[in-house]
């Protein structure tokens, strides 16, 4: 058996442009958990995930940021939640895949930044019918 090195993901880092301003945004609109900050980045917790703002320190890292799937319960709830606090959604809710009784639902964000990040939720549904 091959042993594996990498154990998993430390952190996620996104570019931002105006420190401040992305704050506000993962902190208030999104609700993370504000971890610490200094003058060039800010960490924040994601149910254990550590998610690293950082303005680029070069042009190599100054390009928008890997999309983020940020797992919520209800999306409805989610989606109506951060519609009402301005955050900008592609589209509305939709179904990506259906495998066997579980359905992948998914929508799209811009957050402050011009970064693409996204909310998925797995349902799983009842075959059954009334």
């Amino acid at each position: 058996m091959k042993h594996t090195i990498i154990k998993k993901v430390g952190q996620i880092g996104v570019p931002v442009k105006d420190l401040n301003r992305a704050l506000e945004f993962y902190q208030q609109k999104l609700g993370l958990s504000l971890l610490f900050h200094t003058d060039s980045m800010a960490f924040f917790d994601c149910d254990g995930m550590r998610i690293m703002l950082t303005i680029p320190e070069n042009e190599t890292f100054a390009h928008a940021s890997s999309v983020i799937y940020f797992q919520v319960s209800d999306m409805n709830a989610t989606f109506e939640e951060l519609t009402s606090k301005d955050v900008h959604f592609i589209g509305q809710p939709h179904l990506i895949a259906k495998k066997e009784n579980t359905e992948t639902w998914m929508v799209f964000f811009q957050d402050t930044e011009g970064n693409m990040h996204a909310l998925m939720s797995e349902l799983v549904v009842d075959e059954r019918t009334p």
